[in-house]
């Protein structure tokens, strides 16, 4: 979980806010044959040893066998306003901005911003479109467009992202570290982030209170 999988391309969302430091981390050699998991969500299991990703839940944005690229999408950025953000990158902000959730990404490239929303808004090129109705944007054009209201009818913004290795999270399934389900706009825009955990093991039918931590099953 702390592999580079994205390129950078021009105008890309950069922020000067430290959140956490993160160390390369090697990858495993094994590949197995898991279903394509872009545009689900990752739900980690109690007993997940990394507390960067203690009851993290995970969109997937890209994956396949050169690694996987995801978003936390339940931890909140500390301090980090939008409208502060907005004021950083010198984009003024419109009487019709709409306030955007600042979360945590995850540990690799935590400078870089990344546009989770809903896939209404494309911008050619800078918009990489995601199974389910999703999609990612990490230019600053749609945070130009959010500000004069232009931009996605639903969004976060996540700073840094999450990525594994060729095989590192089809280990990571095996090990049952993971859940998986299917994203939601309620869960992924809707819910506050305290209670996307919990909302996600619903999906699954999962009574997080009977959830083994050892077992990987409900």
């Amino acid at each position: 979980m702390g592999e580079r999988y994205v390129s950078e391309p021009r105008r890309t969302i950069r922020v000067q806010t430290a959140l956490v430091n993160s160390g390369q981390r090697p990858h495993s050699s094994i590949m197995t044959d898991t279903t394509d998991l872009t545009g689900k969500l990752l739900i980690a299991m109690p007993d997940m040893g990394d507390p960067r990703f203690d009851r993290a839940v995970i969109f997937i944005c890209a994956h396949s066998a050169d690694g996987a690229m995801g978003l936390i999408v339940n931890k909140p950025a500390p301090d980090v306003r939008f409208s502060d953000l907005l004021e950083q990158l010198s984009i003024d902000e419109g009487d019709q901005t709409t306030d955007v959730r600042i979360h945590f990404g995850g540990p690799v490239e935590t400078g870089r911003g990344f546009v989770l929303h809903t896939s209404d808004y494309k911008l050619g090129a800078g918009t990489m479109e995601v199974a389910g109705g999703f999609a990612m944007t990490a230019t600053l054009d749609i945070l130009e467009d959010i500000a004069t209201g232009g931009g996605p009818k639903r969004s976060m913004l996540g700073l840094g992202y999450t990525g594994w290795g060729p095989g590192q999270l089809e280990s990571e399934l095996v090990k049952n570290g993971w859940l998986v389900c299917d994203a939601t706009d309620d869960i992924l825009f809707g819910r506050a982030a305290e209670h996307k955990w919990t909302a996600a093991l619903k999906v699954l039918g999962v009574n997080p209170l009977m959830l083994s931590a050892s077992g990987g099953s409900a």
